[in-house]
C-alpha cells in the first residue's frame, strides 16, 4: 500500500487531472450485495486499486484549481496512518497526543496574533469551525442563558450579519443555531467584492430601532468567489463600538498572514473575536483538519463544556488531563488531527509554507496578467488573492450565450483531464473560476490551463458556427 500511494504522487503529472469514472466500474461499486464472507484482505486492496484509486477529483494534481481543495503532503499521509495506528480518543485524557493537539492550537493562535490565553480546537473543516464561533457568539452576545432556555425565552430577535458574498456555511449556521434565515442580514458588497461598512452600520441601526438584538458580525478573510478581503479593521472597530462579536471566516486566506509580504491585506484579522480557518486547504495538508480560535476561552468553554461523571476529571491517573476538547465543540469522540500538523510544521517550518502560499499568490498574478492580454479571455472581478475569475468571449453573442459557451467550456476541459477550474457567478456572468492553493502547480500548468480554455472556447464556437 505504501508503495502504491508512493507511486501515485510521483506520477501524478503522467495522469489526467480528472477521469470520468466508467460505467461499469461505478455501476459494480454500487450494486455489490452486503459482503457476509470473507473476500480476503488482498482481492479487496486490488479491487481498490482499479476501481477507486483511478477516479479521485483530482485535487491532488498539479493543474487543480477548482474549489478550495488542498492538495496533501506525502508526510501528513504517513502521520495519518501513525494517528490511526495510535488511534487515540482526543476528548483529552492525560496522554501525548493531548498535549500536542494543545501545542498546534497554541501556534496556530500565535501565528494569526491571537492572545496567548486564547481558547482553540481542531475540527473537521471550516463550516464546523466557523459555525462553533457563531455558537459562541450566540451564547456570549443573546442577552440570556441560551443554554437553559434556548431562544426560546421570548426576547428580542436576534440578528447576524455578513456579506452577499459570505460562504454557505453562515445560512447553515443560522438554521442549525435556530437563529432562521429571516434574522441574517446579508450586507451589499463595494466594488472590490468587500463588505459596505456604512451599508452594515444602517442595518445595525434598523434592527436596534425595531427592537432587535444585533449579535455578530461576519467578515471574510478570502470569499469564496473572489478571494475578496473585507476590511477587517474597520469592520474590529464597529463590532467593538456596537458591542458586537466579530467572526472572522478565514477559511483559505488567514493562512495568508503566514507571510509577511501579504500579511498586511488581513490586517485586523488578529482583532477578531472568533476566527475559523482550513489547514487542508492552504496549508496543503490532507482532509480533515481545521482550527476554530477563541479570544475569550471562558465563553468559548462557557458554550460546550459539560461535566457527566463518567468523564469526571481525577487527580491522578488517564483522566487527570480532563477533557477540555470536548469542552470547546459539539464531539465528544474525536480522531489525532493534530498529528499531521504538529508533525509538517515542525519538519518544514512556517516559512515554507509561506513561500508556497506567496507562489500561489504570485501564479494567480500571472494568470490575471495572461487573462488580461489574451483577446479572447476577461478578466470578471479583481484578484487580491488566489483566485482569478474569467470567461471565454466571443463577439456578437448574448449574455445568456456567453455562459452557455463558458458553462461548455469548463466541462470540456474537466473532461479532457487537461485542468480541473469550477465555476462561479460574477456580477450575473457564468465565470470560469481559478483558485490556487496547489503546492505542486507551475506557471506551466497555469499556461496549460488557459490554453485549455482557449482550445475548447473555439471549439465550441466552430460547432456552434455550422451548426
Amino acid at each position: 500500500m505504501l508503495d502504491d500511494m508512493v507511486d501515485h504522487l510521483s506520477t501524478l503529472r503522467e495522469q489526467p487531472a480528472w477521469r470520468l469514472v466508467p460505467e461499469a466500474t461505478r455501476s459494480a461499486l454500487l450494486s455489490e450485495p452486503v459482503p457476509r464472507q470473507p473476500q480476503g484482505e488482498a482481492a479487496v486492496y486490488e479491487e481498490f486499486r482499479r476501481d477507486v484509486l483511478p477516479y479521485p477529483n483530482g485535487n491532488l494534481h498539479p493543474r487543480f484549481f477548482g474549489w478550495v481543495q488542498g492538495n496533501g503532503i506525502p508526510l501528513a499521509m504517513l502521520a495519518d496512518m501513525l494517528a490511526s495506528g495510535m488511534n487515540p480518543h482526543l476528548a483529552g485524557f492525560n496522554q501525548a497526543p493531548a498535549l500536542v493537539e494543545q501545542k498546534v492550537v497554541s501556534w496556530l493562535a500565535a501565528l494569526m496574533g491571537f492572545p496567548e490565553n486564547s481558547s482553540g480546537v481542531l475540527e473537521s473543516g471550516g463550516t464546523m469551525a466557523s459555525i462553533l464561533g457563531l455558537a459562541v457568539a450566540r451564547n456570549a452576545k443573546a442577552g440570556v442563558d441560551v443554554r437553559k432556555q434556548g431562544l426560546q425565552s421570548g426576547g428580542p430577535r436576534l440578528t447576524v450579519y455578513c456579506s452577499t458574498e459570505t460562504h454557505g456555511w453562515v445560512q447553515k449556521g443560522v438554521e442549525l443555531l435556530g437563529i432562521g434565515t429571516d434574522w441574517l442580514r446579508r450586507i451589499p458588497v463595494d466594488t472590490q467584492f468587500r463588505m459596505d461598512v456604512s451599508a452594515l452600520r444602517a442595518a445595525v441601526a434598523s434592527d436596534v430601532a425595531a427592537g432587535h438584538r444585533p449579535l455578530c458580525v461576519v467578515g471574510s478573510a478570502g470569499t469564496v468567489n473572489t478571494g475578496a478581503v473585507d476590511d477587517l479593521q474597520s469592520l474590529a472597530d464597529f463590532c467593538q463600538q456596537q458591542g458586537l462579536w466579530f467572526h472572522v471566516d478565514g477559511a483559505f486566506g488567514a493562512l495568508a498572514r503566514l507571510s509577511p509580504k501579504l500579511a498586511p491585506l488581513l490586517s485586523g484579522i488578529e482583532r477578531a473575536d472568533s476566527l475559523a480557518f482550513d489547514l487542508h486547504k492552504w496549508m496543503y495538508l490532507p482532509f480533515e483538519i481545521a482550527c476554530v480560535l477563541v479570544r475569550h476561552p471562558e465563553a468559548h468553554t462557557g458554550t460546550f463544556a459539560l461535566a457527566p461523571s463518567y468523564i469526571a476529571r481525577q487527580p491522578r491517573g488517564v483522566s487527570a488531563g480532563g477533557f477540555p476538547f470536548s469542552d470547546r465543540g459539539v464531539d465528544l469522540t474525536r480522531s489525532f488531527k493534530a498529528l499531521k500538523a504538529w508533525m509538517c510544521l515542525k519538519a518544514y517550518g512556517v516559512d515554507s509554507f509561506a513561500r508556497l502560499i506567496e507562489q500561489n499568490v504570485e501564479q494567480t498574478r500571472y494568470l490575471v496578467g495572461k487573462i488580461e492580454a489574451h483577446p479572447r479571455l476577461e478578466l470578471l472581478a479583481p484578484a487580491p488573492l488566489n483566485v482569478a475569475c474569467f470567461r471565454f468571449r466571443a463577439e456578437g453573442l448574448s449574455a445568456e450565450q456567453l455562459d452557455r459557451l463558458n458553462t461548455e467550456i469548463l466541462l470540456r476541459v474537466q473532461e479532457s483531464g487537461a485542468a480541473v477550474p469550477s465555476q462561479t457567478v460574477v456580477n450575473g456572468a457564468f465565470a470560469i473560476r481559478a483558485c490556487n492553493v496547489n503546492h505542486r502547480a507551475t506557471r506551466a500548468d497555469v499556461d496549460a490551463l488557459l490554453q485549455a480554455v482557449v482550445d475548447q472556447g473555439e471549439a465550441v464556437l466552430r460547432e456552434w458556427r455550422s451548426a
